[in-house]
């Protein structure tokens, strides 16, 4: 299949920080490019200045849903705009200019989210990996093109990869096969949430219309979903801005950077997070997590 090529331009866009900072888990460098897959497609992606060259295995009608996926046309100035004015956030800011939130897919979001607990990311992603190589639909490019880390070789030498699984798929699973993909305690959690999605108890195309505060409430309805899990899936799947998912990492920069001289309780940060940090809550929550991941390096 003829591949499609996509030039993307963009403003005040970083899209290594974006696709590295603990949004998604499906995405990897290799030789300046990044390899990852958006729904059915299969892409590398590079930037350079202003512009993101992006190519998809396959002829494509619109490049909407790339657009889509990186929020290339969210006017990031106005939202920095809303942002406290205190030295913690512009030194986030400053050390992670042009960082975006991306905007997936809500099932493999969630589903990526409930395998995170108590995980490192690149023990996520591992997971992952495994998860859409044996439960997905094979997607194969070119092996020059494609990172052999994140796939598996064919027959004819090429690298295959997989779209994400789909909730009917995995609730036709049982729990040994899950554990099969290294999840552990987390398999009875996915096979629980694909089950009920699969079965209509929980419709997540229902969940755009609620409110946050009834969303969030129905997606914590989930064995393993909790209030961290759920502002995540709000946040990088359903764009509600306002989601402030507080995990040890903000917890850390919460406490370092705007309680240093006295130790704040978890419920003391978590009021402080709900009301300091305005309508974009959620943006600010990635830049003091990708702030404080990459000082720690």
């Amino acid at each position: 299949m003829a591949a499609t090529e996509i030039l993307l331009r963009v403003r005040d866009y970083d899209l290594a920080a974006t696709l590295d900072s603990g949004q998604v888990f499906r995405w990897q460098p290799v030789d300046n490019y990044w390899h990852g897959v958006v729904g059915q497609h299969s892409l590398q992606l590079k930037q350079k200045g202003n512009v993101i060259h992006a190519t998809a295995l396959a002829p494509v009608k619109s490049s909407q849903f790339l657009r889509h996926f990186l929020q290339t046309e969210t006017d990031l100035a106005a939202i920095l705009r809303t942002f406290p004015d205190d030295e913690p956030m512009r030194r986030a800011v400053a050390a992670c200019p042009g960082l975006r939130l991306l905007r997936q897919d809500p099932w493999e979001c969630l589903a990526s989210f409930i395998l995170s607990s108590t995980k490192q990311i690149v023990q996520i992603r591992q997971i992952v990996a495994l998860l859409c190589e044996r439960f997905g639909e094979p997607v194969t490019q070119p092996s020059a093109t494609l990172c052999p880390s994140n796939g598996e070789r064919d027959g004819a030498g090429d690298v295959r990869r997989f779209s994400f699984p789909s909730p009917e798929k995995l609730a036709a699973c049982n729990e040994a096969d899950l554990r099969a993909c290294k999840m552990g305690f987390r398999a009875p959690s996915l096979l629980n949430a694909a089950r009920q999605i699969a079965g209509g108890r929980i419709d997540l195309e229902q969940i755009r219309t609620l409110d946050y505060a009834a969303a969030r409430a129905e997606l914590m309805t989930l064995r393993g979903v909790g209030g961290k899990i759920a502002d995540c899936v709000l946040l990088f799947a359903y764009g509600f801005d306002s989601a402030f998912p507080v995990d040890v990492w903000i917890e850390r920069a919460l406490q370092e950077l705007y309680f240093p001289r006295r130790r704040a309780s978890a419920k003391r940060l978590r009021h402080f997070a709900a009301t300091h940090f305005g309508p974009h809550a959620g943006y600010a929550q990635q830049y003091l997590f990708h702030y404080m991941r990459t000082k720690a390096k």
